[in-house]
Parts: structure tokens; sequence; C-alpha cells
């Protein structure tokens, strides 16, 4: 069955335009499910010393970055799915650029291999989920970062990230 993904300007705020603009697809599931390969076909043939590179003095490392994608396909995740649920309690909001996100997680120890798998098995969990939801589901609005939001919307934003932080991966860490 096909699910319309195509949020309207109304279940977002206007920042996460930046993200749904990259979303073209009405029906994102395939380009969800993809998405863990597209990461890995990046960066898996890259030697690890490499992960440790940053283009600029303050800015991530391509392993922070990927760590980056992690914490922010669990944390929309989380609102996704009590949202989808009928949960009407507001979600509070995160800073992705507190120092602490990165700093606490140890992404330049880790291996891309490890960084990698991790993504594809929680994006692989978030794909189930969201493969098991309706169109009622889909449309639920809740608030988040006291701002309303849907679950597509925030579906969409969530392949839309990943896309923004690929596209600066390939222009000014691999490129």
């Amino acid at each position: 069955m096909k699910l319309d993904f195509k949020p309207e300007p109304t279940e977002f705020a206007p920042s996460y335009s930046n993200y749904l603009d990259l979303v073209p697809e009405s029906d994102i599931r395939d380009a969800y499910a993809a998405q863990p390969a597209e990461l890995r076909a990046a960066l898996e043939s890259l030697p690890e010393d490499r992960g440790t590179f940053a283009y600029d003095e303050g800015k991530w490392t391509i392993k922070e970055v990927v760590s980056h994608i992690i914490d922010c396909e669990r944390i929309f995740a989380y609102r996704m799915h009590r949202i989808s649920r009928g949960d009407a309690t507001p979600i509070e909001g995160f800073d992705q650029e507190s120092p602490g996100y990165t700093a606490f997680s140890h992404a330049n120890e880790r291996t891309f291999s490890d960084l990698l798998e991790e993504f594809e098995l929680v994006r692989r969990s978030n794909s189930l989920m969201l493969n098991n939801m309706d169109e009622a589901d889909l449309r639920r609005m809740g608030t988040a970062n006291e701002l309303s939001i849907s679950v597509r919307a925030l579906a969409g934003i969530m392949i839309g990230h990943v896309r923004h932080h690929l596209n600066i991966l390939k222009e000014r860490y691999l490129g």
C-alpha cells in the first residue's frame, strides 16, 4: 500500500524546509531504507585515520558527523514514535551543536565499520516502525522543541538530514 509522506507546510516549522527540500519522493520508504547503504558506500573505503579529519578548525571530524547523524536519528525517531502513538506530551528540544553530544560520543575512537553498523541497525529498527504506520499515524501532529510537527514530516526530515550531511561530507571532506 502506498502512503503519502509529503507533509503540508503546516506540519513542520520553516526551519526544517532545508531538509525536506532534499526529499522529492512522495513515498519515502525506499529512500529511507536505502540510506545506510548510501552512507556506507561514501565512507567504507576511507582509511581509519581519515575519519578524524575536519575540514576546518572547530568543525566536526568525519566520524563525528556520522555520530551526529546517529544521534539525530535516535532523537527524531523517539519523537516520531511518541507522536505516532498519540502521546500529546510536549517533547523537549535538544541542542545538536552542544559540545557534549560530540565530545561524549567517542566517535573518533570508533571504527567506520562500527559507526556505520550502528546507523544501519538504528535505521532498520526505525524503518520497521515506519512501515507499520498507516495514514492516520503519519498525519498525527505533536509538539517537539515547542513546535508543531507531524510524524510524516519527521520521517522526511530524517531522510533530508542524512542527505544534507552526505552532501557536506562529499563537498567538504571527501572532495
